[in-house]
């Protein structure tokens, strides 16, 4: 058999994996051996990581996180049955394309908030309550969740949230307005608060 050959059978033979590959997916997914659900998406701010459980959603992560370390922390705290499927996943990728074409200023996601310690919960339930198009500061955020002095405490648990986007951290700026403490980088906050109408 020629080289030709070969390379004319290769797609085929890609093909006939990959099929088997979705198959092996959909039969784990369907048999309950999956946990954690991941797939990706593109965005007006890179490349989104989405990981859903049974619960909800668990983690949506910027693609300057490197993923081996998202799915090792999934692994550990959550359940190490983590599989790409992108089924299980349709629903959250499908309301953050909504968001992004500004077709929907909330989302009726479940969370799973097995990623989020109680004080960080505390911070992000709060950070929930501020809406499509609004802002609010670390300060305002400490004065709701009964910390009036927690301002950094505020700062640190949004930097660590693991739901970006959808628990809206981009919507808490400084005391004098100041973009400041994104944990996805400043010019990803921007592009945000713009779609959402916030900034100019």
């Amino acid at each position: 058999m020629s080289t030709n050959d070969l390379k004319r059978l290769a797609p085929a033979s890609d093909e006939a994996a990959r099929r088997a590959t979705d198959g092996l997916v959909a039969r784990a997914s369907e048999d309950g051996l999956v946990d954690v659900a991941l797939a990706t998406m593109d965005s007006p701010v890179g490349e989104l990581l989405v990981a859903v459980t049974r619960k909800g959603l668990v983690t949506v992560s910027f693609e300057d996180e490197p993923r081996d370390e998202v799915v090792a922390r999934l692994a550990r705290r959550v359940s190490p049955r983590v599989l790409e499927a992108a089924a299980p996943t349709d629903a959250a990728r499908r309301e953050l394309e909504e968001y992004f074409e500004a077709r929907r200023h909330a989302f009726d996601l479940g969370i799973d908030r097995r990623l989020i310690g109680e004080f960080a919960w505390s911070v992000l339930r709060a950070t929930s309550r501020v809406g499509f198009g609004e802002l609010a500061t670390y300060g305002q955020i400490a004065q709701r969740i009964h910390r009036p002095n927690a301002a950094r405490a505020v700062g640190r648990a949004l930097g660590s949230n693991p739901i970006t986007i959808v628990i809206p951290c981009h919507r808490i700026v400084g005391a004098g307005g100041s973009l400041t403490g994104y944990a996805g980088g400043l010019p990803r906050k921007q592009t945000l608060l713009r779609l959402e109408g916030s900034l100019p």
